[in-house]
């Protein structure tokens, strides 16, 4: 049988075409949740799923805004922001992008079981202008807009009607709806496999409104939760790149020839308390809740030995702090980042003249693979506070089961992990410090910390333009939860990411992993 030369032309071109074809292997310690965007406010849940759905606003290599679905945006108005939006871009499904989404998208965003309130708090109304034109309208000025937007990406209004999934669905209750395991964003890569807890495959959209920096063309991200594990199937060469490496192995890895990326990351870890409840559960005190006086929670501070978690635990690889934000987040306050002194007859004192000379139980819900160490360092935390005669029912779990219970507020004494998406310390502020609301202010507050005099000042840094007046406010907030102890902040942890020596990324410091920047070379 003789081949027409365009036939055999086109059979060759095609078989080069998949030869060439890049996939790159990517393991971490956790797994992404979902594939809805909306389900979960979780930094590798938004790392993942920006590479298939985008935001009106994105970021640079740089960590600045650019243009993602919205190609300008102009404030007409002290409270009216115009968005321009990006003619041309379909849907992964083939459907047209257009204004109708974007309202769509902010609804769904704010709606119940959404996680994204937080970011949808400030927003009166988003108004379509024309099919490719937006105002969105914020209850007071928000000179802070753009930055709030690039975690809330877009769905299609057409897809998500048609598949009964036009709210997102509540990581609390754990209901899952067509959204959790199947996607139609915009984005660069397309949805192709879900097995949760397994494997999830991405392919890329050749039809993405982007040139591609980077070539890979498949991306398969598995999940292995356990240290050693994760470490063989790099030395092996069973994954390319894995997230975090293990602080003892970093070495090992270096001189086994791959490549570790280290750097600052923006995220703060702390310790959250009970503050509302009228007696505290998981707890052997009845009828009252310590975590209510402030000497209770100054004695938890006191008695945690922060240079013993550094120097053992993270060997190193941490930065303690005094406030609930570090350096990169604008608004930070070098000058007042100074931790009260460990000092454990101090703790004792305190805790004797609250009423607890002898100390008392208390639960405690820590994950084990959702950050560096998070174990061990909940293990270090509980040592710690027995020599105050605190005696801590720790419980670490997979975050698949850990975020559900804390986010329904099902717990005592927690460890969280925060890292702005704003780069401002505003978002802190609003969603970890201020008095939750059923609009999203607070809403990983899960302690129910409060105090009024910091909501009046969270108000005034959300639409105060001047920026001098602006920082006062951070640091008179800054202060009034220091002097409360509404947290007990920790550290910020160091990012560690290994790879093949012939892989080449972007490791931004916001924890996050553009596939589309991506490079991988043939050896």
């Amino acid at each position: 049988m003789k081949f027409k030369p365009t036939l055999l032309a086109a059979a060759l071109a095609l078989a080069c075409g998949l030869a060439q074809a890049v996939t790159l292997r990517v393991a971490d310690v956790g797994d992404v949740q979902s594939m809805d965007p909306h389900s979960l406010n979780e930094t590798l849940q938004l790392s993942f799923t920006q590479n298939i759905y985008d935001p009106l606003v994105s970021r640079g290599k740089d960590m600045s805004l650019k243009p993602g679905l919205a190609t300008k945006w102009t404030q007409t108005s002290p409270t009216v922001w115009r968005f321009e939006l990006r003619k041309g871009v379909t849907f992964h499904d083939g459907t047209p992008f257009t204004a109708d989404d974007v309202v769509f998208s902010f609804k769904r965003g704010a709606s119940e079981g959404s996680d994204m309130k937080g970011y949808t708090n400030p927003i009166k109304e988003v108004r379509k202008v024309n099919d490719f034109a937006v105002d969105i309208e914020t209850n007071a000025p928000l000179p802070i807009l753009p930055d709030t937007l690039t975690s809330l990406f877009i769905m299609s209004k057409k897809w998500c009607e048609e598949n009964k999934a036009e709210r997102p669905v509540d990581r609390r209750k754990g209901i899952e709806n067509y959204a959790s395991f199947k996607a139609n964003g915009t984005g660069p890569y397309r949805l192709k496999e879900r097995q949760p807890s397994t494997r999830t495959v991405i392919v890329r959209n050749n039809n993405y409104f982007e040139k591609f920096e980077g070539n890979v063309d498949e991306v398969i991200f598995t999940p292995i939760g356990n240290d050693a594990t994760r470490v063989a199937a790099m030395l092996s060469g069973e994954v390319d790149v894995m997230e975090p490496v293990p602080l003892q192995d970093v070495e090992r890895l270096k001189a086994g020839g791959f490549t570790v990326l280290q750097g600052p990351e923006l995220r703060t870890i702390f310790l959250g308390m009970d503050q509302k409840r009228d007696e505290l559960l998981f707890s052997n005190v009845k009828g009252k809740n310590p975590f209510k006086d402030v000497r209770v929670r100054k004695a938890f501070y006191q008695a945690i030995d922060i240079d013993a978690i550094k120097s053992r635990v993270m060997r190193n690889a941490s930065s303690p702090t005094a406030l609930m934000v570090g350096p990169g987040i604008r608004g930070f306050q070098p000058d007042m980042n100074k931790r009260l002194p460990y000092d454990v007859e101090a703790a004792k004192k305190l805790m004797a003249e609250a009423g607890y000379p002898n100390g008392f139980e208390v639960g405690m819900n820590c994950p084990n693979d959702r950050y560096v160490n998070d174990g061990p360092i909940c293990q270090a935390v509980a040592a710690s506070l027995a020599r105050i005669g605190v005696k801590v029912n720790l419980q670490t779990e997979t975050k698949n089961t850990y975020f559900p219970k804390i986010l329904r507020r099902d717990t005592s004494f927690y460890l969280l992990g925060w890292t702005p998406s704003t780069t401002d310390a505003h978002d802190a502020i609003s969603a970890l410090m201020a008095t939750p609301t059923d609009k999203g202010q607070g809403q990983f507050n899960l302690g129910s910390y409060s105090n009024p005099k910091f909501d009046e000042l969270a108000a005034k840094i959300a639409s105060e333009i001047d920026d001098s007046k602006r920082n006062a406010y951070i640091r008179e907030a800054f202060k009034i939860h220091a002097d409360d102890v509404g947290h007990i902040p920790l550290h910020q942890q160091a990012l560690a990411w290994a790879m093949r020596s012939n892989v080449s990324l972007v490791q931004l410091p916001d924890n996050r992993l553009f596939f589309k920047w991506v490079t991988v070379k043939a050896k």
